[in-house]
Formats: C-alpha cells, sequence, structure tokens
C-alpha cells in the first residue's frame, strides 16, 4: 500500500517541475534573441498553416520541426551559459563546445526549413 504523504510529494513535486519549465521558456522568450527569432518563425509558419489550410498530417509534422528547433535552441542556450560559466575567459575547447551546440540549431533549422518548403510551396504555384 502506498503511503499518502508520498503520493501527495510526488503530485507537489510534478507541480514544482511545471512551474520551473514554464519558468525556463519564459525565460528564455524574454532573454535570448535566438529565442525569439525562431518563435517568430514558428508564429509565422502557424499563421500560414491556416490561410493555406495545411493538412492534420502537415500540421503534426510542422508542429514536431517548430518544437524540435525551439527545444534545441534552448539547449543550445543552456549549454551555451554553462560553458559561459565553466570558464568566462575564451578558451579554445569551449568554443568548439558552443560552436558544435550551434550547429545543432542549425541542423534542427535547416530541416525545419526544408519541411516549410515541402508543405507551403506547393501552395504557392
Amino acid at each position: 500500500m502506498t503511503d499518502p504523504e508520498t503520493k501527495e510529494h510526488f503530485v507537489v513535486n510534478r507541480i514544482k517541475a511545471f512551474k520551473y519549465a514554464f519558468k525556463g521558456a519564459w525565460l528564455l522568450l524574454k532573454n535570448e534573441p535566438s529565442i525569439q527569432v525562431q518563435s517568430l518563425c514558428a508564429l509565422v509558419v502557424t499563421v500560414l498553416g491556416f490561410v493555406y489550410e495545411i493538412s492534420s498530417v502537415e500540421w503534426c509534422i510542422q508542429l514536431l520541426a517548430i518544437g524540435l528547433v525551439l527545444a534545441v535552441e534552448g539547449l543550445n542556450t543552456a549549454i551555451e551559459k554553462i560553458a559561459d560559466f565553466i570558464h568566462p575567459d575564451y578558451h579554445k575547447k569551449i568554443g568548439v563546445i558552443k560552436d558544435v551546440s550551434a550547429g545543432a540549431v542549425t541542423f534542427a533549422a535547416v530541416i525545419a526549413a526544408i519541411i516549410g518548403g515541402i508543405i507551403y510551396i506547393p501552395k504557392l504555384f
């Protein structure tokens, strides 16, 4: 039999976890220009989705691409902040870490742009 107190702590901890997650998302949107640009792009393609009445499958793929780009961009920001905290001055190895992290964002953004092209180019012509 489970302890009611343990179950209560679990629920309270999950609520706190969501609170921290939303706080982190807000901090990204408020303070990080790269996330702001990516979010603007997400807003534009979301509006385009309604304008061009994309299919349910296209919506799912588009939302997955948006989520992937924003998530990877958030992880890139976290990695950069950790790297800067660990070694505030320029260091070649930290530079490589930051470049690789930014490269991951580039992969996600390029794939998202290709997905956008596949969805929207046929609708424009």
